[in-house]
């Protein structure tokens, strides 16, 4: 498997304690004009990661989107795919989900097997990725779709094994998702353990719609937090988010100095 930079940075930043911002977009949820207002938002604040994707993409936007933002921004694009048929080789990369928190094989190795010639095909980095669902409150698209029940929410020493087995197994990420619409954040007392439990960096996302669930997931150990359905609410959101990440970093800064 290919060398990837994109990886390699991140593990870097996860070792200096810094933090970092993905905006999900959702080929199915947005036009034109509403990627053009989130491309306008991210040029005025910045964002680290752009993933595109989702549990159920059903339009064919997801080619016309990517393009968009290959053509007016410098931010990574990364593929966030439910299944094979969401590949694209304009993004940079794509995270190579495992869905470990599961027992459905098609989601842990089946559609890895079909997707693999057109990865090796590609140029996208691929970025091997542990994805486990977390109980958000109700059931969401993902666990409907994967057919899976997700991890219980106030279980997070399964959480810390669960991620520890993917760390063994090779994984390069961890990504902890409460899923589109999720009524809650997973929790402080989870992203600890796995962050205890796993030396690689941890994407944390789904119900993160308040500045202050972005700083307690940061606080907790995330490296990467996740924000989508609340930007597509409230624009806004996104600087506000935008800035708990970079004061964050800048205290972090100014204790290393």
């Amino acid at each position: 498997m290919r060398l990837s930079p994109l990886h390699d940075a991140l593990r870097h930043r996860c070792s200096r304690g810094q933090k970092s911002l993905a905006v999900l977009l959702d080929p199915d949820d947005l036009d034109e004009a509403g990627t053009r207002r989130i491309l306008a938002l991210s040029n005025t604040h910045s964002v680290d990661y752009f993933f595109v994707g989702g549990s159920l993409v059903t339009s064919q936007h997801q080619t016309a989107l990517i393009r968009l933002l290959k053509t007016h921004s410098q931010v990574p694009v990364v593929l966030f795919p439910s299944n094979s048929l969401h590949i694209d080789a304009q993004a940079d990369a794509i995270l190579l989900l495992s869905l470990i928190s599961g027992r459905n094989p098609d989601f842990l190795i089946g559609q890895h097997v079909v997707a693999a010639p057109l990865l090796r095909a590609s140029q996208l980095e691929i970025l091997p990725t542990g994805y486990m669902l977390v109980d958000s409150g109700r059931q969401t698209t993902a666990s409907y779709m994967s057919g899976t029940t997700p991890l219980p929410h106030d279980k997070p020493t399964i959480a810390a094994c669960t991620a520890m087995a993917g760390e063994q197994l090779g994984l390069g990420l961890m990504y902890l998702d409460g899923g589109s619409g999720a009524m809650h954040p997973v929790s402080p007392a989870m992203i600890r353990a796995v962050r205890q439990a796993v030396e690689l960096p941890i994407i944390v996302g789904g119900g993160i719609n308040t500045a202050e669930k972005a700083h307690a997931a940061l606080t907790s150990g995330a490296d990467v937090i996740v924000i989508g359905n609340q930007i597509e609410k409230e624009p806004e959101f996104l600087g506000e988010v935008s800035r708990v990440v970079h004061t964050f970093n800048e205290v972090l800064n100014a204790t290393l100095n």
